[in-house]
């Protein structure tokens, strides 16, 4: 009997990862480098979808061999448009949005455009889980201050929403019973508050809340944003791309690499260390603000991203929040096993699987 699997796809922008994975964990994984390829040179992610394809299902193909049956794709959720959490089933009303990207343009949007013609090509179901614009906010959260500006929910779902089962399961809890809150620390930072396995809150972990990451702005002053914006230095393009990808670490210390600002802390460089203590002030601070938001009653702070396997970065967190909650690690950002996890429990009717 053959072994059954499903096919993990991660678009990136220079990168695409793939794996397949059992119901006993990962078989094979790899990420696909893209860069100094026709790939990196491609403008629109709809042109580079066929060159992707072709790479990645020539992979599939040699994993598979005779002794593994595919039974389901799943792609990384890409910017759609605010839905509840949960596993959805890849229809055209979803890749029309995606192809148009209608909610903005990011490589993961080609998650879901590349798992449905792989699908097809093996004739099993295609799904996507818990995207990036999954929103499950209290209504008081989405309150800016002005009317005409809105609070979005834009944050690391996947890998926060599996952290969340992860801890109730090794805690004997029901998920309904737990209340967490979940600091993901990687190249953008999410922190939000987890009411009964639901994303009460989060600061937008994209554009324009919460702390500074290795490469994000996080909230800024809005006098300096003004001026910035009036300055006639950039378009409006330019500021966008300066705010998300040469913000934070890249900016003041030109490098996003977490570990050679550690290295040069170490090494006696003061301005790295002051910036770097910013980062994690701001992510304590942010992480105490959401404490508000669960009234104080919180199972555990679950610290997970890249930046979680330094115990550097873990250590400076948990010596300003340890007093709020037990802090509990998970490292990495295991979105490809979150992914394949999801998969099986809609094919095993353990997640309802919904429509887009």
């Amino acid at each position: 009997m053959r072994k059954e699997v499903v096919f993990v796809i991660n678009p990136g922008s220079t990168s695409t990862k793939i794996a397949l994975f059992s119901r006993d964990g990962v078989e094979y994984q790899e990420t696909v480098d893209h860069t100094g390829t026709k790939i990196c040179e491609m403008v629109s992610i709809l042109d580079q979808i066929l060159l992707r394809r072709e790479i990645i299902e020539k992979r599939l193909k040699e994993w598979l061999g005779e002794n593994k049956k595919l039974v389901a794709v799943i792609g990384r959720g890409g910017l759609l448009r605010p839905i509840e959490s949960g596993v959805y089933r890849v229809n055209e009303k979803m890749l029309d949005d995606l192809r148009n990207c209608r909610y903005g343009v990011h490589a993961s949007n080609m998650g879901a455009l590349l798992a449905e013609q792989i699908s097809k090509d093996f004739g099993v179901p295609a799904f996507i889980a818990d995207p990036v614009t999954v929103d499950e906010m209290l209504p008081e959260a989405r309150i800016s201050g002005v009317p005409e500006i809105k609070r979005r929910s834009r944050a690391h779902v996947l890998n926060t929403k599996a952290c969340v089962r992860e801890e109730a399961k090794r805690r004997g809890k029901k998920l309904e019973e737990t209340r967490f809150i979940v600091a993901h620390m990687g190249g953008g930072i999410t922190v939000a508050p987890f009411d009964g396995g639901k994303m009460v809150d989060c600061n937008d972990a994209l554009l324009g809340m919460g702390p500074f990451s290795p490469e994000r702005a996080g909230a800024l002053p809005i006098a300096g944003v003004l001026d910035l914006a009036f300055s006639g230095r950039y378009t409006r393009e330019e500021l966008e791309k300066k705010f998300i990808k040469n913000s934070g670490l890249k900016a003041y210390l030109g490098t996003s690499n977490v570990k050679e600002v550690i290295d040069r802390i170490r090494k006696g460089d003061k301005e790295a260390e002051l910036v770097f203590n910013a980062m994690i002030y701001q992510v304590a601070k942010e992480i105490g603000a959401m404490a508000t938001v669960l009234k104080g009653k919180i199972d555990a702070i679950i610290i997970t991203g890249g930046m979680a396997r330094s115990e550097f970065v873990v250590k400076k967190i948990k010596e300003r929040v340890g007093f709020i909650a037990d802090v509990v690690v998970y490292p990495g950002e295991n979105e490809m096993k979150a992914l394949a996890d999801n998969a099986f429990r809609a094919l095993d009717e353990v997640e309802i699987v919904k429509e887009y």
